[in-house]
């Protein structure tokens, strides 16, 4: 599985202006319920009630926001970079400026996994989060997110 089986450029933001976790959220709801046709409050629900369990940042300025919803018939990934960092109530209490949003269907369990895994691996990679935090503009973002693995190895 790769990013861009994830994220579409459609589903790319940068420099996003938010000044709170839940604000974060409800925008990125707002704009998943364009992507995946569930209404903005259902993807608002799901993601507040996951958030309840533990928080989704998950350190280093990065939070992955997920949740699974039952009418969704695949995958879908958002990313955002914010203008500027918000408390996320991260695990390592840093702010929060890189935010990937997956939902998945209700019965995606392993795929839900591996998707999560993928974005995490992704997101560990200080070059290109460094890249990412460098980079105003959607396309420059996807761009980042898409490249294959083979090539940030080289």
């Amino acid at each position: 599985m790769e990013i861009n089986d994830l994220v579409s450029p459609d589903g790319v933001f940068a420099n996003l202006r938010v000044t709170s976790k839940k604000q974060a959220i409800q925008e990125l709801a707002r704009r998943a319920a364009d992507i995946s046709g569930e209404p903005e409050r259902v993807v608002f629900d799901v993601l507040m009630e996951r958030e309840r369990l533990g928080t989704t940042g998950v350190g280093n300025g990065i939070a992955i926001p997920h949740g699974k919803l039952e009418k969704v018939d695949r995958l879908y990934g958002m990313f955002a970079r914010l203008e500027a960092p918000i408390d996320f109530q991260a695990i390592d209490d840093q702010p929060v400026d890189l935010i990937f949003l997956l939902l998945a269907p209700e019965t995606a369990g392993a795929d839900h996994l591996k998707a999560l895994a993928r974005v995490s691996r992704l997101l560990r990679d200080t070059q290109t989060c460094e890249k990412l935090r460098g980079t105003n503009t959607a396309d420059g973002l996807y761009a980042i997110l898409t490249e294959s693995m083979e090539s940030r190895a080289a």
